[in-house]
């Protein structure tokens, strides 16, 4: 089997709206923070000098959102509203294993520019690479995005959808769509710019309003679609980690490719 990492990193080194903090102590460094909450916690004295070179086990700090790097949204990301089931949207650790180990297929975005696009161009898509969506598939969209990860224009420049594409999709039984862009909704200036001019709210992040009629899940800031041999006929892991009563999960998403591949 092949594997193929659809992941993109958690990075302090480059941009985020929301700054990544990441803070390492090195193996000196840990072992007398070890030494502190053994006696601390736990009563238990040790002197980490007699540990070789007085190093123990190294240790990350981060400071970031569940929207960093590759990530899953859950219902509850979406709003407070769940029209189709009785209570509260579901949070990601309340979410089925099952949706998120399947059949995947790919539509190639990445000639459409900034903005938002319809269910017109993915019924294309689906009729060029000759698919039929099966419920519970997974929908990848290859925008071009990552490209310009870790730097502002990742933020400000790719293509997401309308929500006639979202219906389209959710119509015939997907439950989770993923994309290598920030957002599976369009860039918040052309939102907003779109709204300015037509006052139409419809076209205000209809892709996850949707979520509050429509019980679905989002993988944003996918990244390397365009490393996939094939559009269809392979599987993709993408568990969430899980974050009791979260939004959202980091991922780290894999595409499962028989050897001949």
């Amino acid at each position: 089997m092949r594997i193929i990492d659809l992941s993109s990193p958690v990075d302090a080194a480059g941009f985020e709206p929301d700054p990544v903090v990441h803070d390492v102590l090195g193996p000196k460094e840990a072992a007398t923070h070890m030494s502190e909450e053994m006696r601390d916690h736990f009563g238990i004295d040790f002197d980490p000098a007699v540990l070789p070179e007085g190093e123990f086990l190294s240790l990350d700090r981060l400071q970031l959102t569940t929207h960093t790097g590759t990530h899953i949204d859950a219902p509850s990301h979406y709003g407070t509203r769940a029209s189709y089931r009785d209570g509260p949207p579901r949070h990601i650790d309340e979410m089925p294993l099952d949706w998120f180990f399947r059949p995947a297929v790919v539509f190639d975005l990445s000639d459409q520019g900034t903005g938002a696009v319809g269910a017109d161009v993915l019924q294309r898509e689906l009729d060029r690479i000759g698919h039929t969506l099966s419920p519970m598939d997974i929908v990848l969209l290859r925008t071009g995005a990552d490209a310009w990860s870790g730097t502002q224009k990742y933020f400000t420049d790719f293509t997401g959808l309308d929500g006639s594409a979202v219906h389209l999709l959710l119509d015939q039984g997907v439950r989770v769509i993923g994309t290598d862009a920030f957002s599976l909704d369009a860039p918040f200036g052309d939102i907003i710019g779109r709204y300015r001019e037509t006052g139409d709210r419809s076209v205000l992040w209809p892709a996850h309003m949707i979520g509050r009629d429509r019980e679905y899940c989002q993988i944003e800031r996918l990244a390397g679609l365009d490393q996939l041999p094939v559009s269809r006929g392979f599987r993709l892991a993408c568990f969430p980690v899980r974050i009791a009563g979260a939004g959202a999960g980091w991922a780290r998403a894999v595409a499962l490719l028989d050897e001949d591949e």
